[in-house]
């Protein structure tokens, strides 16, 4: 596990920041509510009128007063873009890293293979995305029970776990891609991102492009669909795993018969 440790090590920077800044940040989410619960009434009507806009974010179907209804759109939309961009970021940088950084020739002149390369850097991806969720999932949990409000576990949990899987589909396309590109990675994966989260408000703006929400993993994240029916689609979260397989088997196909720079 030398390949694991080693980038869970030169990745601990990025996650402590990350994980920070998405915690802190539904934190003060949660601690904002008490503040204006009382006029989350208002809000929502207000929403309601803003027609294509409000079924954009899903916000046409949900009640601003409740704290589940709250934490779906302010929480869900930090946790949704943060989480995507991390898994984008940390996901399409691991194999290309190598060639840009110039030590894929120390790496591979080891006594080790491409395939325990391959399986140690997309399992530190899936180590940092699973420890990042588990920190935030509990920083949210912890600062509802000190705003004192009841914990909606169903939802809760729910929602984070669509999110989890999520970044999960994210990393593993993003990581295919890593295998081919050998700079400018960063860029890709946050393009990628930013498009998924766009396909899918564009889906939720008309019927006649409802079919898009198929080829986002943010579909499955809507937080009125969970809050309202506290499941997820399989449908959906098929789809996204069946994406997320196939860009773990294009990056392993592609790096064991690369011609590394």
């Amino acid at each position: 596990m030398t390949v694991l440790k080693h980038e869970l090590r030169q990745g601990r920077t990025s996650f402590w920041i990350w994980t920070g800044v998405i915690g802190v940040m539904l934190s003060v989410c949660v601690f904002l509510y008490t503040e204006v619960r009382g006029e989350m009434d208002a809000v929502t009507d207000l929403f309601s009128s803003f027609g294509s806009f409000t079924a954009a974010f899903g916000m046409d179907r949900l009640n601003f007063g409740s704290l589940q209804g709250f934490y779906a759109i302010e929480c869900g939309s930090i946790l949704g873009l943060g989480g995507a961009f991390y898994a984008a970021i940390t996901a399409v940088n691991m194999l290309s890293k190598e060639e840009s950084n110039k030590t894929a020739d120390f790496l591979l002149t080891h006594p080790i293979s491409r395939r325990r390369i391959l399986s140690e850097k997309l399992l530190a991806v899936f180590v940092q995305l699973t420890l990042m969720n588990v920190i935030i999932f509990v920083m949210s949990v912890l600062s509802i029970v000190v705003i004192g409000e009841s914990v909606p576990w169903t939802e809760i949990i729910l929602l984070h776990l669509a999110y989890y899987l999520l970044q999960m589909e994210i990393a593993g396309i993003c990581y295919g891609i890593s295998a081919f590109v050998r700079r400018g990675s960063v860029g890709i994966g946050l393009g990628i991102a930013v498009l998924l989260y766009f396909l899918n408000l564009i889906s939720n703006l008309t019927e006649s492009a409802s079919f898009l929400k198929y080829f986002t993993p943010f579909a499955y994240c809507d937080g009125a669909d969970i809050t309202t029916f506290k499941r997820l689609d399989v449908g959906l979260l098929a789809i996204g795993a069946l994406v997320c397989l196939l860009g773990i088997s294009v990056a392993w196909y592609k790096y064991s018969r690369k011609d590394i720079a």
